[in-house]
């Protein structure tokens, strides 16, 4: 079968392993750009506690530029939030692009860690906030654009529960501890990833940056991260999308074994080597966000996604968030180029 053209049934044809005709260019982790604050008169702190202003932001950058998907949340603190830690959202009436960050964990200690899962996430944390924004941009993109979300792995999110070096500590010297927080975390996501889907999510983007190989080992990552990724994978439905951040070439393979429909790399990863690694996998990647969107021209944007393309991408993506600043101008540019090669490239 082959896709009709549409961005939404693109997006969807090729996770479903369908044959689409055009190299699509979307992401399932953030991509809310300031122009698109612009646009509603918002303030970046105000998107990550109002359902409405979290999915008029996210839905901007499809309508502005034509960017293939529609993704929510924006931030990495709502799962801990959920789980009982505190969030500061650095909102002091200014238009300053600050992140939410973890301002009160459970512990220091993982040994410390007393997990008190909640009997309802429906209703904790920001968990309905997300929910709502997720079912009011479905409801506002129609049949346009694909709906993604996504949520922390469980090793990125232990990182967020307690001190990231007594973790990395942890898990040499006691991985038994260790495995059983991260088990418990994995059912925690499972939970809220059939959520996410049955609020509307179209696909569902698990993001295991913690476990770079610029911290955790191949080894550490096989025996630690991979296990609690496949339980987390095969509980959920697809389609579902693995990205870890930094150079994974080193892990690709085993990134591919994680039960994940496809797999986003970031712009450190070597994407002509994984592709020659994973010749038939939905393989996605890997603009530089900031280098080249953010720092970049037109001229170089077209130059950099066309040398992406030439790597071999089922998807060009992002390698990690959008930058917000990102110059409109180069957005364009971003996606004109998409279509001028996007299609050459499959033909």
């Amino acid at each position: 079968m082959t896709s009709d053209g549409n961005s939404r049934q693109v997006v969807l044809d090729l996770l479903n392993h369908k044959t689409v005709d055009r190299i699509p260019c979307f992401s399932g982790i953030g991509n809310v750009t300031t122009s698109g604050l612009d646009q509603y008169g918002y303030r970046f702190p105000e998107i990550h506690v109002d359902a409405e202003k979290m999915a008029n932001s996210a839905l901007a950058t499809f309508e502005q530029f034509g960017f293939e998907s529609v993704v929510v949340p924006f931030d990495m603190g709502v799962e801990a939030e959920a789980l009982g830690c505190t969030v500061k959202y650095y909102d002091d009436g200014s238009h300053r692009v600050l992140y939410p960050t973890i301002s009160g964990k459970l512990s220091d200690k993982v040994s410390d860690i007393n997990l008190n899962v909640p009997a309802d996430f429906s209703q904790a944390g920001r968990l309905p906030l997300v929910m709502e924004a997720i079912r009011k941009a479905k409801a506002k993109a129609g049949d346009r654009a694909a709906i993604g979300s996504w949520v922390l792995g469980p090793f990125t999110l232990a990182g967020q529960l307690t001190d990231l070096n007594d973790l990395l500590k942890n898990s040499f010297k006691k991985p038994e501890m260790v495995n059983n927080l991260l088990a418990q975390l994995a059912d925690v996501l499972v939970q809220i990833i059939n959520l996410y889907k049955e609020a509307g999510a179209d696909f569902i983007t698990v993001r295991e940056m913690g476990a770079t190989s610029d911290v955790v080992s191949p080894r550490m990552f096989e025996s630690l991260v991979l296990p609690h990724l496949r339980r987390v994978f095969a509980a959920v439905p697809s389609p579902t999308v693995l990205h870890i951040c930094g150079d994974t070439n080193k892990i690709v393979e085993m990134m591919a074994q994680s039960g994940a429909d496809a797999l986003s790399v970031d712009q450190k990863n070597d994407l002509a080597a994984s592709r020659a690694k994973l010749p038939e996998a939905l393989l996605f990647g890997n603009i530089d966000p900031y280098n080249l969107l953010v720092q970049g021209t037109p001229e170089t944007v077209e130059a950099g996604i066309h040398t992406i393309i030439d790597n071999g991408p089922s998807a060009v993506w992002p390698g990690c968030d959008i930058w917000p600043e990102v110059p409109p101008e180069n957005m364009k540019a971003l996606m004109a180029t998409m279509e001028k090669y996007g299609a050459e490239a499959k033909g």
